[in-house]
């Protein structure tokens, strides 16, 4: 079997030196060496530990176990993605944060496929990978319709795809925020169902200052699509937000 490392290594090269149908085919051809693992398995795997760190969190927040609903809040300036949960749809809570290892680009939207950006906007967890080259994975579905009608309009194609929030410390257009962490969310987010889940994927903390677009490139749509992610974040309450705390 291929160790993961391995795995890594590989992923990366193929990503530097391939692009579209290549690419996906020398990928999908990587994944016929490795054990096969279902959600279910993964969840029997990793349930017990993921339960005894995460419970008591949910316990001080005051909201129940599986939440109803979960927003992720991915900060590519400060490099921290955000748990929040709710027992109803309104009201969240501020669960943890975590770390982000590892996101290649800069500030500003993904626009074509291999420009290494990671994605801005708001998104839903199309799928869980249990077979990920990066331990374990949720997959984005980028691109959404918000993508698909500025490229439209812009005469763009081969937007790319497979943004995932994944394991380890090293990413290509992605989220890496390491393998406990990824594991914390994967079981998260199976048990409380990927259809309930939203992502904010932003440029920075909107709640705590502006964007300065003097040495950044930006799409003529981009100030539309910041002011759709600032509403959203402008819904969550900060009763329970430690913006300065990494956990």
């Amino acid at each position: 079997m291929v160790t993961a490392s391995i795995l890594t290594i590989i992923f990366i090269l193929i990503a530097l030196i391939f692009s579209g149908k290549i690419k996906n085919y020398v990928i999908k051809s990587i994944y016929l060496f490795k054990e096969k693992q279902t959600i279910t398995s993964r969840l029997k795997q990793f349930s017990p530990s993921v339960h005894s760190n995460i419970l008591k969190k949910f316990k001080e927040a005051g909201v129940n176990y599986p939440p109803k609903n979960i927003i992720l809040i991915g900060l590519k300036k400060e490099k921290r993605l955000e748990v929040w949960v709710s027992d109803n749809s309104s009201n969240y809570i501020f669960l943890k944060n975590y770390p982000i290892l590892a996101a290649s680009g800069t500030l500003g939207p993904k626009l074509k496929e291999g420009d290494n950006q990671v994605p801005e906007g708001i998104y839903q967890v199309e799928s869980l990978n249990p077979n990920s080259l990066f331990h374990l994975a949720l997959r984005l579905n980028y691109p959404n319709s918000f993508d698909k009608q500025q490229a439209k309009k812009d005469n763009r194609t081969q937007l790319g795809s497979d943004i995932m929030i994944h394991g380890s410390n090293v990413s290509v257009g992605c989220l890496a925020i390491g393998d406990i962490a990824a594991e914390e969310l994967f079981v998260l987010s199976a048990e409380t169902g990927i259809e309930n889940i939203k992502i904010i994927l932003t440029p920075i903390d909107f709640r705590k200052k502006e964007l300065n677009t003097q040495n950044i490139r930006l799409p003529d749509w981009s100030s539309n699509l910041y002011k759709k992610i600032k509403h959203e974040l402008e819904k969550l309450s900060s009763n329970s937000f430690h913006p300065d705390f990494i956990q």
